[in-house]
This record gives C-alpha cells, structure tokens and sequence, in this order.
C-alpha cells in the first residue's frame, strides 16, 4: 500500500498534489521573520541562481534542529547570502557561535548588511574563502556541521572534517543537496562532476562505519551523518 502510493505520487498527472502539499506545508509552518523575507526577496533580486537560498521551510527545520541539539559550535560551509545562517543563528544559546564560510565573496556584502541587522548577528563569524583552506585555520571541534558549498568538493569537506579532528563523538553533519534534483538516481552524464561527487560523498558516508546517517528528502535532500 505505502509502496503504491510512493510510486503513484510523482506521476505526472500528480505533480499537482504535490505543489498543493507544499503550500499546505508552508501554511501550517511557522511564518519567518521579517528580516529574513526581505533577505529572501533581495536575493532574488539581486544574485544569480537565487533558488539556492535555504527558504523558509528549510531555515525552520535548521532552527528547530539547533534548538532541540544545543549546539555550542557550528560551522557552516556555504553561506550564500545568509538565510540559514541567520536561521542557524537564531536558535543558538547565548554564548555559541556559527563560523560560516563563503568561497564567492562578490556574496559577502549581502550577507554582512543582514548579519548587522539581525538581533543574532553578534553569533555569526563570517569568513571567505574556500572551507578547505579557512577550517584548518580556524582549528576547532564542531558539535553540528551544514555543507552547502561546492558541491563538488562534498568528499575533499568529509575527509577534512572525519580526518582533521575537527568533529567529536557526537557530532551532526547536515549535508544539503544530496539527492541533486534526483540525478543521483539515475546514469550519470559524461562530465557532471556535481552528481558525481554527491554520489561518492553519500557512499563514503554509508560505508563509514564511524557514523550513523539517514537521507531526509525535504527539498533537495538532506544528509543527517552522526559521528559515533
């Protein structure tokens, strides 16, 4: 029955359930706060490939999630104009940080003018750069990890971030993007590099025997990795 239903609710006569169940999501969902629905707007605005930002449904569930671990150390790989940062902010205790990271820093302006306006700004160290180079700079032991960066480079982050020392017993990577439009379900084109490297990244992660993982397909997926 439950198999029946999965295969029945992506045929195409379908898809417009499935447009209907996000907007009931969304309704029944917390609203975000201002300050983020004009970052949201401005990103659309102003930047390239704006449906890369987090959104709301997705910055809800990384708040919820900061808030039910209590994460003293966050880092974050991809900040893009701020959205889960803020959102990842939001729902840290006095005292704890995010350290998030962004290659492209044509981004960094944008995210810095939200961040100064945020009343959880003061939990943010923004840096630019590539994470494989600013992490080991940085030196510290993360309690949560969110990888939205290159998403080629999902296995060079893995390897740093299991081989470095820079988690501990019991820490949580959340890895976006890890079902790539569904593309990681299916033959892999000559040259794409970006489905190629999510597909190892998620076979390294199941064949660890370090960690414990789970795939949640909210949005574009969600990699849930626990250090043991």
């Amino acid at each position: 029955m439950l198999e029946g239903a999965k295969r029945e609710i992506f045929t195409p006569s379908l898809i417009f359930t499935m447009e209907n169940l996000d907007q009931y999501i969304l309704a029944n969902t917390k609203p975000e706060e201002e300050l983020l629905h004009r970052l949201e707007r401005e990103t659309y605005l102003r930047v390239i490939n704006p449906r890369m930002i987090s959104g709301r449904l997705q910055g809800k569930l990384l708040e919820m999630l900061v808030r039910m671990m209590r994460p003293q150390r966050v880092l974050e790989i991809g900040t893009f104009t701020g959205y889960s940062a803020l959102s990842i902010a939001r729902g840290l205790e006095d005292g704890a940080y995010l350290d998030t990271i962004e290659v492209d820093d044509e981004l960094e302006d944008i995210a810095a003018k939200y961040f100064a306006e945020s009343a959880y700004g003061g939990r943010i160290r923004q840096h630019i750069g590539s994470a494989l180079d600013v992490v080991p700079q940085l030196g510290e032991v993360y309690d949560m990890v969110f990888m939205d960066g290159d998403k080629r480079e999902y296995p060079a982050y893995y390897k740093m971030l299991m081989d470095g020392g820079y988690l501990r017993s019991g820490s949580v990577i959340l890895a976006d993007n890890i079902l790539w439009y569904g593309k990681v379900a299916q033959p892999i084109a000559h040259n794409d590099k970006h489905t190629e490297a999510i597909v190892e990244f998620n076979r390294m992660v199941v064949e660890d025997d370090r960690v414990d993982n789970v795939i949640v397909p909210i949005r574009d997926g969600i990699n849930i990795v626990r250090v043991k």
